[in-house]
């Protein structure tokens, strides 16, 4: 029988907190790259077999593939013939046994990722149309391998990195940038490993689920520009060096041109949002409620989409019968504009908090698939209607923690904060409103 249905939901208000969380719990497993690798594993070559790889979820997906690659070899009586170097946060390695396990720091590069990368670099290295690169790529990956063009530094990249995310920028147009000061994004990693097979697997952390926006696209094809680069930065009116500005205008590959060594290479995504949010609905489905899912690729403003959803949420409570879970993936952004602590999740359910006003009857968690919401120690949080009383007695005003940017300090003081730990895996947001029948 499913976890979900022992747990007797909304008998209480812990009761139902508790399903929220095991609900998020049953979405993550399901996105894990323990179940996902076996049945993507390539072919053996007859040369070598190097891996390589970045992102929250690099360690994992390095742990998993050694475990299918060993049974494989144990099973034709051969010896494990594995090599390579995978990068991760910090506090999300794994123990592997034939691929070394870097970590580095996230969201902001540090030098440790630098060399990271410089050591994928040196892996595949004179490798022969013989040999194959598996590489291993999730979210987190484009900040976590960070190794600058030639005549860019890692203090440029750090201070570039700071301002897009400060300002709201969309992560598809914070990897263009990061892509067009890279020396191993945008598909110099695959291009330094021909005419070597490169065999990509992907776990997708971006809305839409493009493979050559996941982590910056290392070993995949790009089909931007650096003027692409320079139009984003002049939109959101960041002010950059003339060295980079220079380093913009002179690179000026045709993506058509750019392109063209890769037609051997092939690439899979093994899971993304919608695999996420297809477990939660299975498994609330299964404990009896109607379930609507409105996309696993919404951006925009996290507060925004928090009170767009808070209204949706009270105007459904009058139109409902039965309990009814409302499902969303995606990646929000959030435009620092105080000195606050917390991520777009907390963010997102603080506009949805203050929207609902102590709605009697609705429930909702929002949390961060990897286990950290920003670049706090939290996965995200949860809110019910006995939060807006506690909220009062303590008084908390929404509004001014949302002015700040203080999403965190106000659930902290609720105790409502979702503490997970790194989960090893990354398919970005995962937000669920749950919405009893009004009682008059």
């Amino acid at each position: 029988m499913n976890s979900l249905v022992r747990l007797a939901p909304f008998t209480s208000e812990e009761a139902t907190r508790q399903w929220l969380i095991q609900l998020a719990k049953t979405a993550i497993a399901a996105v894990h790259p323990d179940s996902l690798l076996t049945a993507q594993l390539p072919e053996k070559p007859p040369g070598r077999t190097v891996v390589v790889g970045a992102g929250k979820a690099a360690a994992a997906m390095a742990h998993a593939l050694e475990l299918a690659w060993e049974k494989r070899a144990s099973d034709a009586g051969e010896e494990v013939d594995l090599t390579g170097v995978v990068v991760t946060r910090y506090q999300h390695g794994a123990a592997c046994r034939y691929i070394d396990v870097l970590e580095a720091s996230h969201p902001m590069p540090d030098a440790l990722g630098e060399q990271a990368a410089k050591r994928m670099l040196d892996e595949v290295k004179d490798l022969g149309e013989d040999d194959q690169v598996i590489a291993l790529i999730s979210g987190g990956g484009s900040a976590l391998m960070t190794l600058p063009a030639d005549g860019i530094s890692l203090e440029d990249k750090q201070a570039l990195n700071k301002a897009l995310l400060r300002c709201g920028a969309p992560i598809r147009e914070i990897n263009t940038v990061r892509r067009h000061l890279s020396a191993i994004k945008g598909g110099r990693l695959a291009t330094a490993a021909h005419p070597a097979q490169v065999v990509t697997l992907l776990i997708s952390d971006v809305p839409g689920d493009v493979p050559s926006l996941i982590a910056s696209g290392p070993t995949l094809p790009d089909n931007t520009t650096s003027l692409d680069a320079l139009a984003i930065l002049t939109r959101h009116e960041i002010e950059v060096p003339e060295h980079v500005k220079r380093h913009l205008m002179a690179d000026h590959r045709a993506p058509q041109t750019w392109n063209q060594g890769f037609a051997r290479d092939k690439s899979t995504i093994l899971a993304r949002a919608r695999d996420a949010l297809k477990a939660a609905q299975i498994s609330a489905e299964e404990s009896g409620l109607e379930v609507r899912v409105l996309g696993d690729d919404l951006e925009g403003e996290a507060r925004d989409l928090g009170i767009a959803q808070g209204r949706m949420a009270c105007k459904l409570q009058a139109e409902i019968t039965r309990p009814l879970l409302v499902l969303s993936g995606g990646e929000t952004s959030v435009t620092v504009r105080g000195n606050g602590r917390g991520g777009r999740n907390v963010e997102y359910l603080l506009g949805l908090f203050d929207t609902l006003k102590g709605c009697d009857g609705i429930y909702a968690i929002a949390i961060d698939t990897d286990g950290i919401d920003g670049s706090e120690d939290n996965a995200g949080a949860l809110i019910g209607p006995e939060c807006w009383q506690r909220a009062k007695a303590l008084t908390l005003s929404a509004q001014d923690y949302l002015a700040r940017n203080d999403a965190y300090s106000f659930f902290d003081a609720l105790d409502n904060l979702v503490v997970t730990g790194p989960t090893r895996t990354n398919v970005n947001d995962f937000r669920a409103i749950l919405i009893l029948p009004n009682p008059s």
